[in-house]
């Protein structure tokens, strides 16, 4: 075991890791879908999940106006759209037009749900901290969706 730098010991551990995309909207409609890799399960009962996401983020601005999301976890067939919207902005495009990804409006606020993806959860924001350069949001699910035999995608299966 050897002492290393923060940056060299997390990028040692870091594959295999999953990778989800949030799905926003801003103040006028506007829906935007972000890739993360920081989120997790936080809650059996009710189902819960957080998703932490950067202060400088369109995606940040558009949680604090629309206090919806949904979580998708991608299938490996989407690794080119979770690429684009993880490395475009939402204030200079539409990367879900961009994406080319199919989708339907979910039950609980409209959000997307989209079609390609192994599983989607719609939740409801309940609760927020700041936890230094982001903010960690915490959603509790309301709508579960399932596409049964679609591998999620890997955050190896994007380099």
């Amino acid at each position: 075991m050897e002492r290393v730098e923060f940056a060299s010991a997390i990028k040692g551990i870091k594959n295999p890791a999953r990778v989800v995309m949030a799905i926003v909207q801003d103040e006028t409609g506007k829906v935007n879908p972000i890739t993360l890799e920081w989120f997790m399960r936080t809650s059996i009962a009710p189902p819960m999940f957080a998703i932490s996401v950067g202060h400088s983020r369109y995606s940040h601005d558009c949680l604090q106006s629309f206090r919806y999301f949904n979580l998708c976890y991608p299938s490996r067939e989407m690794a080119a759209a979770v690429l684009h919207c993880g490395t475009a902005s939402g204030r200079d495009s539409d990367k879900l037009k961009d994406s080319g990804l199919s989708w339907f409006k979910g039950r609980l606020a409209g959000l997307p749900i989209i079609r390609e993806a192994a599983a989607n959860f719609e939740c409801k924001l309940i609760s927020q901290i700041r936890s230094g350069d982001h903010t960690i949001f915490t959603g509790e699910v309301k709508y579960s969706w399932l596409e049964a035999g679609r591998e999620p995608l890997l955050a190896e299966h994007l380099q």
